[in-house]
This record gives structure tokens, C-alpha cells and sequence, in this order.
């Protein structure tokens, strides 16, 4: 953490997904995936050159299942402040399964919490009132310079994967499974299972934002990886904004409960260079998405007549997904961090 009176002027906050965060001898989801130690290394090293070049002042994690590790390493790379609100599950004692999010800050912590489901909306969601997160959110109330009190949330939202496998489904259903419509079938249900769960999620979780929102009136910050792309509708509820509410309340008291992504208001800021083409953060089959992202609350908009501060600088680090360099990269993480600079308002 800088002690300039420049530097303290903007904080830097960036999210990354670790991507199988695992010590030796432990093995991530089936015994044969252990890292090597010299393996091991190397993911550490990754990790550790990038919050040192790059100097985030606070940092989301996902994919986190040696936890200790973690907070020895960012420890040692200038962060006093660690939370995690969960644990991974563990079998016969090595194999870990359900990694947790987690958050590193240069500035202090002062409460942290896991979210949790309000079951009465799961239920009018068609959801069963003992739905939980397939990994519990994390929000950290951070005290950052001039912003004062700042709730950060941490999130790692169902996966596309299928809930359920077609084989269970398939028998579940008595079907033919010699049929190639019944696969098809089977297979389109089980990825809409989880798309049913990933936005079931993001409705719960801006629900607990709105709520908290009304009882502190303190700037929002949520990142992580959203397993999903913003405009794809799956995801609509943490930016959307329903117009017959302006009608009830006036505009301030709109803004007051709307997430924006960090990016947007990059875009419309007087810091973001003409035609800059925002970068995919994820790789599948040599197709690229944006599935990382960082939302902010109306503080950070500049347009807001009480704006606390503005996104200076965007920043998707890809290189070890478009120009890998073996050496370094090898061990690195299938997505790429995202970063962003605020520039705080004196």
C-alpha cells in the first residue's frame, strides 16, 4: 500500500480464479490430480508476480481450496488483511471437492460474513426454502481511505456444468438410453438445471445487496467470476432495473439500489481511450467470454451528483492465456484477472 497522498488517491481492486488452488499431497476432485511440488511452485510464483507487479490493494479469489496457503502467500506479498467465510469438503482425507472464495486487502477488514439465501424468496423462486449457494458468497466491509466503509463482495456462481449427469437423468426418467434424442434431451435439461441455479443465485444474492444496501448506505463493490456473460439474461437481475419503479421513487432513490459494471463506466469515462475492444476473460474451444467482472455501485459513477469516485483503468490480463510462455504460465489459471483502478474523489 503506497503512502503517497497521489497514490492513496485511487485503489486498485482486481478478481482472479486461481483455478485448482491446491497444495501437495492434496489432490483437487479425484486422486489423481495432485500437483508436483515443482508444479506447485510455480502456480505460487505465478500468482505472487502478479499481485506484485500489478499491486492490487484488494483482491477477489476464487477457486480456493488450500486456504492457509493462500493467506501465507498474500501475507508475504504486502496484504495484512485475509477473510473466507467457508471450507471445501474433503474426502478420505486428501481429496477436496467445492472450492471457496476468498479476499485479500491492504487495508483493514472490519467484519466479514457469508451469505446466505433469504429462504422465503428461494421459495417464490420455485426453489426448495433450503436452497443454498453452490459457494457461499463472501462480504468483507473494508475501510478504505476517503471512502470510509466499503461492503465488498466475493462470488463464484454455478458453473454451466451440468446439475445432474445425463446417465442419472436418463435412468431417473426410464427412458430409452439407446436414443440419441433422449441424450440430447437429457443433456439440454441438465444445462438449463444449472443456469436455473446460476441466476436463482444472482436474484438471492441482489436481494441480500438491497437489504444490507438499506441498512448501511455503504458503496458496493461485487466481483468474482460469474460463470456466465452479463447479457445473457441468466445473470439480468444484478444490473437490471424495472422502469415502473421510477414511477414509486425518485431517480436518486433508484440509483441508490443499481449495480453497474466496472467496464461501462470505464467506457464513458474521460480516462478510456477511443474504440478500446474489451477482452475475453475465458477460453472455451478457442471461444473467448467475458465471465469475470467487477460491479460497482452509483458512488463509482461520475455522472451521480454524490459520485465518490470514478474507474480510472480497466485492465484484463491475459497474456498467459493468448501467449503463453511454459516457464511461467504453465501452472498459471485458466482465466484472466481483472483489474480496475478507482480514482477517489477528495
Amino acid at each position: 500500500m503506497s503512502t503517497s497522498t497521489e497514490m492513496l488517491l485511487r485503489v486498485n481492486i482486481a478478481t482472479i480464479n486461481l483455478f485448482n488452488f491446491i497444495a501437495p499431497p492434496d489432490a483437487y476432485y479425484d486422486f489423481l490430480n495432485i500437483y508436483s511440488e515443482s508444479q506447485w511452485l510455480k502456480k505460487c510464483q505465478w500468482l505472487t508476480e502478479y499481485l506484485v507487479s500489478h499491486q492490487a490493494d484488494i483482491v477477489g479469489f476464487q477457486e480456493v481450496f488450500s486456504i492457509d496457503a493462500l493467506r501465507e502467500l498474500t501475507q508475504a506479498a504486502g496484504y495484512d488483511y485475509f477473510a473466507v467465510v467457508d471450507t471445501p469438503s474433503v474426502n478420505e482425507d486428501f481429496i477436496y471437492r467445492d472450492p471457496v472464495v476468498a479476499l485479500a486487502s491492504k487495508y483493514p477488514i472490519t467484519s466479514t460474513c457469508a451469505v446466505t439465501p433469504e429462504s422465503k424468496l428461494a421459495k417464490l423462486l420455485g426453489l426448495s426454502d433450503s436452497f443454498q449457494f453452490s459457494r457461499a458468497p463472501l462480504r468483507a466491509t473494508l475501510d478504505l481511505p476517503a471512502l470510509g466503509l466499503c461492503d465488498c463482495y466475493v462470488v463464484h456462481f454455478k458453473s454451466k456444468r451440468g446439475h445432474f449427469e445425463v446417465e442419472q437423468g436418463i435412468e431417473a426418467l426410464r427412458l430409452d438410453d439407446k436414443a440419441l434424442q433422449t441424450h440430447f434431451a437429457v443433456e439440454a435439461a441438465a444445462k438449463w438445471s444449472a443456469s436455473i441455479i446460476r441466476g436463482s443465485e444472482a436474484c438471492l444474492l441482489r436481494y441480500h445487496m438491497a437489504s444490507r444496501r438499506q441498512e448501511t448506505q455503504q458503496p458496493i463493490i461485487l466481483m468474482g467470476d460469474f460463470n456466465d456473460t452479463l447479457n445473457s439474461g441468466i445473470l439480468a437481475s444484478l444490473t437490471s432495473s424495472d422502469s415502473r419503479l421510477k414511477v414509486q421513487w425518485s431517480e436518486a432513490d433508484f440509483k441508490d439500489y443499481c449495480l453497474q459494471d466496472a467496464y461501462h463506466l470505464f467506457e464513458r469515462s474521460q480516462y478510456c481511450p477511443p474504440a478500446i475492444a474489451r477482452s475475453p476473460t475465458h477460453y472455451h474451444l478457442n471461444q473467448g467470454s467475458v465471465l469475470d467482472y467487477i460491479l460497482l455501485s452509483n458512488e463509482f459513477d461520475p455522472h451521480y451528483d454524490q459520485s465518490m469516485a470514478e474507474v480510472e483503468h480497466y485492465q484484463t490480463y491475459d497474456r498467459h492465456l493468448i501467449n503463453p510462455d511454459y516457464e511461467c504460465d504453465s501452472h498459471s489459471t485458466d482465466h484472466a484477472p481483472v483489474m480496475i483502478s478507482l480514482r477517489v474523489r477528495q
